[in-house]
């Protein structure tokens, strides 16, 4: 009677599913919630080992907001440049990409309005848009056959961030934080750096149904990155002190509340706070950084601001153990997104090119390139034609476009996919956003298919049902 009066919650789950049809199922669900946590369901952010050997260790992700154009930075064309104002039938998807009053299906090509040369010992062809990351040409992987679902700002740049252009689903930044953990605990394992909100908003570094800890943590550049990070309180023991008695009343307050996420990611960013507030100064702090570094990047000494100081943070960010550390150069406003006129992508290039050449510089004579996968991608790209001749701007184009990466066990100075003579549409090998995201986290030693996390009754994971990994672009 004694050890009847014992059975464990175990026993008495499989004593009553035993006779199921669903047992498999009841028991893989049940039999879970009595198992040990693993270490990193005690601490989520506790680095875990990859699936396999990685390229890379960490992840620096250039989002340029708005959609670049392909035909005038890294996708040559010298058809469309020969038929400029030459007539062009839309095919109807494409025509989704005009407003509603301006599906006529007759356009026109427009030809690139700058010039491309070929650069670099790989002689990749690239135009005087990027002129200093033209110089970087031989570290490039330039995929030229990417391809994303939705032609609008909003579902686009949800679906280079999340794999989805339907609902809001984990970034891919959340997605590598919870794969792989963080290597510095006083930092965030994801950091975005923005001086505006994107389009998206935050959905672009939102974790989702992921544990709340793996979200970016978003820092705008000025005289205070993160706000409140100094302590108020000047005397550390004091401080210890009050921390310890938070974490008494937290753990209190979250006994019998085990199954509050939002909860248990709340106290986890105030130790994450607290971590912060001794590494954060320091990792911020570009005093000690030389005049020739400052000089590569472009950034006047004392400046806090700008895309060159964005990059200058991401390497620091970088080196100290940060995982993910995303970059966007603007906003929802003012961005690449050039209807009327491309000559304004001369300014925002201009903005990102020497920081972002800077960078790979920067990067590559520390050492830290070999191991840091640089991305740089928009949502998608624009039209080569447009509805009159001469027209001065271009629309949105998610048919195909262009995106790079550099380090990180890439190959460089080599292109891979091609759109067909006048950029409209994928030629060959085709690199769909699933894809892109399958190979990202492939040179992080993650097998897509195996990072998932169970969610509404099935395993979720960032590139849904679909990606491959590309793997002619690895080194």
């Amino acid at each position: 009677m004694k050890s009847d009066a014992c059975l464990s919650r175990r026993s008495v789950i499989q004593s009553l599913v035993g006779g199921s049809l669903m047992l498999p199922g009841i028991l893989s669900e049940l039999l879970a919630d009595t198992s040990a946590p693993a270490p990193a369901e005690v601490d989520p952010l506790a680095p875990r080992a990859p699936h396999f050997a990685p390229k890379a260790k960490r992840v620096i992700f250039l989002n340029m907001s708005g959609g670049a154009s392909h035909v005038d930075s890294f996708d040559y064309k010298p058809k469309l440049i020969e038929d400029h104002n030459k007539s062009f039938l839309v095919p109807p998807r494409m025509l989704e990409a005009f407003a509603p009053n301006n599906r006529v299906v007759e356009k026109y090509f427009k030809r690139p309005q700058w010039e491309f040369k070929q650069r670099g010992e790989s002689g990749l062809w690239i135009s005087e848009l990027f002129p200093h990351i033209a110089g970087c040409a031989d570290d490039l992987c330039l995929l030229r056959s990417m391809k994303n679902d939705h032609p609008d700002h909003f579902q686009a740049t949800l679906g280079i961030h999340t794999g989805s252009v339907t609902f809001p689903r984990p970034s891919v930044g959340s997605w590598v934080s919870y794969g792989l953990g963080t290597e510095n605990r006083n930092l965030p394992s994801f950091v975005v750096l923005a001086p505006h909100l994107p389009y998206a908003g935050g959905q672009v570094w939102a974790s989702d149904f992921l544990p709340g800890c793996h979200q970016g943590t978003l820092v705008a550049p000025g005289a205070e990155p993160i706000a409140n990070i100094k302590p108020r309180q000047a005397a550390s023991e004091l401080q210890e002190m009050e921390l310890g008695l938070s974490q008494f009343l937290n753990r209190r307050h979250r006994s019998g509340r085990e199954d509050d996420a939002n909860l248990a990611a709340r106290i986890k960013s105030f130790e994450t706070a607290y971590g912060m507030q001794s590494a954060a100064p320091e990792a911020f702090d570009l005093t000690h950084e030389s005049d020739a570094t400052l000089q590569l990047y472009g950034l006047p000494r004392g400046s806090t601001k700008g895309f060159a100081w964005q990059c200058l943070m991401a390497r620091r960010l970088a080196e100290r153990g940060v995982r993910f550390v995303e970059l966007i150069d603007t906003g929802a406003s003012n961005n690449w997104d050039s209807h009327g006129d491309m000559n304004a992508h001369g300014p925002l290039a201009k903005n990102v090119d020497q920081p972002i050449a800077g960078l790979l510089k920067d990067l590559k004579s520390r050492g830290m390139l070999a191991e840091t996968l640089v991305v740089w991608t928009t949502e998608f790209g624009r039209t080569p034609f447009n509805t009159g001749k001469d027209a001065k701007g271009r629309e949105h184009h998610a048919e195909v476009f262009t995106s790079w990466m550099a380090g990180g066990g890439v190959k460089g100075g080599i292109s891979y996919g091609s759109s067909d003579e006048h950029g409209c549409d994928v030629a060959e090998d085709e690199v769909h956003i699933h894809d892109f995201h399958a190979t990202i986290l492939h040179l992080l030693g993650l097998n897509h298919t195996r990072l998932t996390y169970r969610h509404a009754g099935r395993d979720y994971r960032l590139t849904d049902v679909a990606g491959r990994v590309v793997h002619d672009v690895i080194a």
